[in-house]
């Protein structure tokens, strides 16, 4: 009966002395059972840490592509009156100075600067109203290369999907929120050419503005005295004294004595005729330094990056594909292997290729405006590795 008894408090004992690590293990146990039943409800392939991201980050991008996709109309509205109140400065300042200065000159830059401004009219419009493209739905996709986990559907080369417009499109280098469209395979040319266009417009406006701001804002014209005196007349030490005759002020009106005769009153407030010549000349000098400001920022800024764009033509990629062609560099550089752009066929070839240069096509679809065709559908492309490959093989 003793030994019994010494028995069930060892067992009990024991029990008490491992009943931490017991309750670590039916926790642990509990754990794995969540965790599995968690994986069995929802299990996907595709889940990894970056797919966790996504999801717990997608309420965010909701907002922000929405919010884009709202904004998209206003800043078209703004590109258009921004363009157009530039255009009417130019009719308004810029023509008269230079008709007054040269006819035959002005009759030139009257002939360019049309040509440029139909090129960004043109181009603008067909960026923004032209469809990049998007893979057909129905039909088979000889080259789909994955399916877009958005759209449920098969994905051709270079095709992405677009948060904003909520479609896959081909050959997608981005969204432009200033174009409220996408920039794809069907437009990607306008984009470019508006760019071009644009930032030449700015050039041509800067050069020949320049002439017309010095004369008006520093030296000085009919609108006033310009920059140059004001700085002159803040340097200046001494204070001018003021000499002339004798004065009586009436409250509206100053009147000169002359040697104990008065004079003819002289107004305080200008007359409407001088106020409204005043305020021409004020709206004519900011009118100047507004253009000035305006088309410097532009070309900076729209300059960049189409000076960015035309390396990315060069070299046959998109912007996207800018970034996933330099992290496949790196990664084939570790291994000791080179990565080649697919879609790369030399600069000449590839700008022959995205300016539609081909059946015939030449410099001047380049020079005017053109509704063309982008070459090829936007389903499949060909490969220079492959093309390089089959010629090494045949010679």
């Amino acid at each position: 009966m003793l030994s019994l008894w010494r028995k069930r408090m060892q067992r009990y004992l024991h029990r008490v002395v491992n009943l931490p690590q017991t309750v670590r293990k039916w926790l642990r146990w509990k754990y794995d059972l969540v965790v599995l039943t968690f994986q069995v409800t929802f299990y996907n392939e595709f889940m990894n840490g970056s797919y966790m991201l996504e999801v717990f980050m997608e309420p965010m991008v909701w907002v922000v592509d929405h919010f884009t996709k709202a904004l998209g109309p206003i800043l078209v509205g703004g590109v258009i009156v921004l363009t157009s109140t530039v255009v009417f400065i130019v009719y308004w300042v810029g023509l008269p100075y230079y008709w007054n200065k040269s006819k035959l000159l002005t009759s030139f830059l009257i002939v360019l600067g049309h040509w440029l401004l139909i090129n960004v009219v043109f181009h603008f419009f067909m960026a923004a109203y032209t469809d990049p493209g998007t893979p057909p739905q129905g039909i088979l996709i000889s080259e789909a290369v994955s399916v877009c986990k958005k759209c449920i559907a098969p994905k051709p080369p270079r095709t992405h999907h677009c948060s904003v417009c909520n479609r896959c499109v081909l050959k997608m280098d981005h969204h432009c929120p200033w174009l409220n469209n996408c920039v794809g395979h069907y437009n990607h040319r306008y984009f470019f050419k508006y760019m071009v266009y644009m930032t030449a417009g700015t050039i041509f406006i800067m050069s020949l503005g320049f002439e017309i701001a010095y004369q008006e804002i520093w030296i000085g014209g009919e609108s006033g005295p310009g920059l140059s005196e004001a700085f002159d007349y803040v340097m200046e030490e001494e204070e001018e004294v003021l000499e002339g005759y004798p004065a009586r002020v009436n409250g509206t009106h100053m009147i000169p004595v002359y040697g104990g005769t008065t004079g003819s009153p002289v107004p305080f407030e200008p007359s409407a005729e001088e106020t409204e010549k005043e305020r021409i000349h004020y709206w004519y000098r900011f009118s100047i330094m507004y253009c000035g400001m305006l088309t410097t920022g532009v070309f900076f800024s729209l300059g960049g990056l189409a000076s960015w764009h035309s390396r990315l033509i060069s070299r046959g990629e998109t912007s996207i594909e800018a970034h996933i062609n330099k992290k496949e560099t790196e990664r084939l550089a570790k291994i000791n292997q080179i990565y080649q752009n697919p879609y790369d066929f030399g600069a000449k070839e590839n700008w022959r290729i995205f300016l539609g240069m081909v059946n015939g096509r030449g410099l001047l679809h380049v020079l005017f405006p053109s509704t063309h065709l982008a070459s090829g559908n936007g389903l499949t492309w060909p490969n220079s590795v492959l093309s390089k490959a089959t010629h090494d093989k045949a010679a």
